[in-house]
């Protein structure tokens, strides 16, 4: 049996563009329909965050439409991950407000093209998103994920702990109850 290997897994190998890299408010226009198109393929398949399928591309894009002003306030930083110019990633990172809080972020929405998977994109936007919040002062990293998807694997393999479980956090397409676990890590350790 022949294993099928996509385009990206073939650029990567031959060490082709992969980039990281923050986008400025200024910039979301500049990437609103990619991220859009492929966010909207990534919830259609499956994957919750924070949507269920069917997604359209109008939700897709007025959801990230919607992040600019938190972007241009700091509040809110967006990644992405590139191979030869094409976006197959991102991740967001919010900077809690609060007095009590300011050694804390949230990440949000990390997710990778399936074409991309395994090819360690997942891991170096979740470092970028780490260093990050590493340069604003923030050093307790916290996320939700949904119980037993393939996601909990990942991050608990990059030494985020579980900090509890909640039963019937989120809904999926036909009203059924899905568990989340959040999890954190110190980055000072």
């Amino acid at each position: 049996m022949e294993t099928q290997v996509s385009p990206f897994q073939r650029a990567a190998s031959r060490g082709t563009a992969i980039v990281v890299g923050e986008v400025a408010a200024y910039a979301l226009p500049t990437v609103v329909e990619p991220l859009a198109e492929l966010f909207a393929d990534i919830v259609n398949a499956g994957v919750s965050l924070g949507f269920v399928p069917p997604m359209s591309r109008e939700q897709s894009t007025a959801y990230w439409r919607s992040l600019r002003a938190e972007m241009q306030t700091g509040a809110r930083l967006l990644l992405t991950a590139t191979v030869d110019g094409r976006l197959v990633g991102a991740g967001q990172l919010v900077l809690s407000p609060w007095p009590n809080s300011r050694h804390r972020a949230e990440v949000q929405k990390l997710f990778i093209a399936a074409a991309c998977r395994g090819l360690g994109l997942g891991r170096r936007l979740l470092g970028a998103l780490q260093e990050a919040a590493l340069r604003r002062g923030r050093s307790l990293i916290h996320l939700n994920t949904r119980q037993g998807d393939s996601a909990e694997g990942f991050y608990k393999r990059l030494h985020y702990r579980e900090g509890g479980t909640i039963p019937g956090w989120t809904l999926g397409p036909a009203g059924e109850r899905y568990a989340h676990m959040t999890l954190f890590r110190d980055l000072r350790s």
